[in-house]
Formats: structure tokens, C-alpha cells, sequence
């Protein structure tokens, strides 16, 4: 990244009142793999802390995934042939 020279910040900005900047400042965040994520007023309301969010969303994973196979429509041949084999 090119350093900016003093005659490209705009004549509004003076350098002094930006601060010193701090190199890799949020280098390890980073590198962890850190992932924020921006929560509506009304669902940060109803989560505390962090581990609540994580313990909902870890119960909603595991209803989701317990009742996958339970969505998928039974195409009726299954009665059908069941009724026709108790005939026989």
C-alpha cells in the first residue's frame, strides 16, 4: 500500500488530528478467523452474551438436522401397496 503524500489528503483533513496508526492492529482477530456478525435491536434484546446466541443456533442445527428426512413427501404408494398385500 503507497503512503499518502501530504499534497493528496484533502485540505480538510490535517494529519495530526488522525492519530498514529498502529501496525496489524487487528492482526490476530484476524488470523483467528473472527467472525462479527451485526444483530437486529429487537434479536440482540432477547441474547445476553455471545454463548446464548451460540447455544440457540447450536439447538436450531440440530432440530434442522433431525428433521430433514422428515420433509420429504410421501408419494402414497407406501399405503397403497401395504393394503394390497394385507388383501392377498
Amino acid at each position: 500500500m503507497k503512503t499518502a503524500k501530504k499534497e493528496e489528503i484533502r485540505k480538510e483533513y490535517k494529519r495530526e488530528d488522525l492519530g498514529r496508526g498502529i501496525r496489524g492492529k487487528y492482526f490476530e482477530d484476524y488470523k483467528k478467523g473472527t467472525n462479527l456478525v451485526l444483530l437486529s435491536p429487537d434479536v440482540a434484546a432477547a441474547f445476553p452474551d455471545d454463548a446464548s446466541v451460540n447455544e440457540a443456533l447450536r439447538s436450531l442445527m440440530k432440530i434442522a438436522r433431525q428433521t430433514a428426512c422428515l420433509t420429504k413427501r410421501s408419494t402414497g404408494r407406501g399405503e397403497a401397496r401395504t393394503a394390497d398385500l394385507k388383501r392377498k
